[in-house]
């Protein structure tokens, strides 16, 4: 008898066989005129046991080039520097002391930026996405275009898989994102069409649904809504949870008696917040999700506008696991816009040098931190504070993306704040309010009845306004359901070895 897992994987495409063979076989003799070869999400998790014949050539392949070879960078494992850089025995990664955070508890935070392509982990989500559509012959490459909704970096992930997959990408995001974001998508797409500009900024995600759900109307259009699906959820857990874990357990190798306390995400997508789930599993780890405070969705059902860009708001995502999820904290744009200045500037990061005493090695990892990471970092110390965790108690979390994709939003912040003049003691006065002072305001621990609440909210977004049935929205509050799902990677890692050989092509 179908379950209702096995209804919602129908109904959002988590296919456990080939559905088309058609489609199927129009995808292996796109890729194998192409040379794709699809990397299993084992080989992602766990890459050193790649092929010889993968590192090989990844050795002759530039990061940042829309070559397949780079499927097989698609994980946590990469080098920070370098055009071709290697692997690494642990993800890259940075221990943040107190003399910077101004808790004791060591923050622990994951480098996204090693990423190909994009210098960012969502490169990881869009593959989990569209690898999974692509094997059970979902999607056509020779009809269909990918169709990337975002606030930015998993439509620019969306666009660099879908041109190394030989696919036409789209991507859609808001017009008041950063403009790196839209130089990166100029030089990535095949047609300037393939950008389309919402209303709004990074909290106008209802925007982004409606040019979807009008793109969609077009049958050759294929939205891949990184809010509702689960492959995105299900590739952090499966790769970014392992990879946070080994971190941990790197650093605490070398801090006897150290125990991770808690796991900190932004839930722009609920993607990457996936992790906790593992981690959670593995460790004790609460779970906690970050908003902007500008629009305390999660804290207060509230509404408004933010610029802390990669975190979204004002929905609760779909693959959100929100009745796994402990503790809600919301982060302002103030701070965020403020310390960027202050570990990007040359007088911000003398004056951490020179008046804080923060290590080279630390200040030198600071500009791996995009908003959504600065966000994250202050959103650790709030919990920190909350749970008053000491030296042997750490907190995980997330550099999404690096301080490259801000430059002219850093531009902003110092005409506006600054008059355009930043020195030590604007300095002083940033990390003063922000991080040594950072109180446990704007912070609750989730009990059942908190859990409801935000659970609940979800239901206006999927049921009203998306249309899913509400039976399948109500099969997400049990945890059973989220379990359920953890075994469909093992069965994709099988339909890509099949995959994988009828291309025909050596790994």
């Amino acid at each position: 008898m179908a379950t209702v897992t096995d209804e919602i994987s129908v109904r959002l495409g988590l296919e456990r066989a080939v559905v088309d063979e058609g489609s199927l076989a129009a995808s292996v003799r796109r890729f194998r005129e192409r040379g794709i070869v699809l990397p299993t999400f084992a080989q992602l998790a766990g890459p050193s046991g790649l092929p010889a014949s993968v590192t090989a050539r990844l050795a002759g392949v530039d990061r940042d080039a829309p070559d397949p070879a780079n499927l097989f960078r698609v994980h946590w494992y990469n080098e920070v520097d370098g055009a071709r850089p290697g692997r690494t025995e642990v993800p890259a990664h940075v221990v943040l002391p107190g003399s910077l955070t101004g808790v004791e508890a060591p923050i622990v935070v994951v480098l996204g930026e090693p990423f190909p392509m994009i210098g960012a982990h969502k490169v990881l989500a869009a593959y989990s996405c569209l690898a999974p559509r692509v094997i059970t012959g979902q999607f056509d490459p020779s009809r269909h275009r990918a169709i990337w909704p975002s606030t930015g970096n998993y439509a620019r992930g969306g666009v660099a898989i879908s041109r190394i997959m030989a696919v036409r990408g789209v991507a859609v995001l808001p017009a008041g994102m950063s403009a790196e974001r839209f130089e990166w998508l100029d030089r990535w797409v095949a047609d300037p069409a393939d950008v389309v500009r919402t209303p709004g900024s990074e909290s106008n995600v209802k925007e982004i649904y409606d040019a979807c759900n009008e793109l969609a109307r077009d049958p050759a259009n294929f939205v891949l809504n990184q809010f509702c699906e689960f492959g995105n959820y299900l590739g952090h857990v499966k790769v970014t949870g392992p990879a946070f874990a080994r971190v941990f357990d790197h650093v605490a190798r070398s801090h006897p008696g150290l125990a991770m306390r808690a796991f900190v995400s932004a839930t722009g997508s609920a993607g990457t917040i996936g992790a906790g789930d593992h981690l959670k599993a593995a460790y004790g780890a609460r779970i906690v999700a970050v908003e902007a405070l500008e629009c305390p969705t999660m804290l207060e059902n509230g509404f408004g506008e933010h610029n802390i860009q990669g975190i979204g708001d004002k929905h609760i995502p779909l693959i959100h696991n929100v009745m796994n999820t402990d503790v809600v904290v919301a982060v302002s744009d103030r701070a965020t816009d403020e310390l960027d200045v202050v570990f990007n500037t040359g007088e911000g990061r003398a004056y951490l040098a020179d008046r804080r005493g923060v290590p080279d090695g630390v200040i030198g990892a600071l500009r791996h931190f995009g908003f959504s990471s600065i966000c994250n970092v202050v959103a650790a110390i709030k919990v920190a504070r909350q749970l008053d965790l000491g030296p042997h108690d750490a907190v995980v979390t997330v550099a999404t993306d690096g301080a490259a994709l801000y430059p002219s939003e850093r531009a902003k912040t110092l005409a506006r704040r600054y008059g355009g003049s930043f020195g030590q003691v604007d300095a002083a006065e940033a990390v003063a309010e922000h991080l040594a002072a950072a109180d446990t305001a704007h912070l609750i621990e989730l009990d059942e009845r908190g859990r409801n609440r935000i659970f609940n909210l979800g239901y206006f977004t999927w049921v009203e306004q998306q249309g899913l049935p509400l039976e399948l929205f109500e099969a997400r509050r049990h945890q059973s359901f989220w379990t359920g799902l953890h075994p469909l990677v093992a069965e994709w890692d099988a339909l890509i070895d099949e995959f994988n050989a009828k291309v025909g092509l050596a790994r």
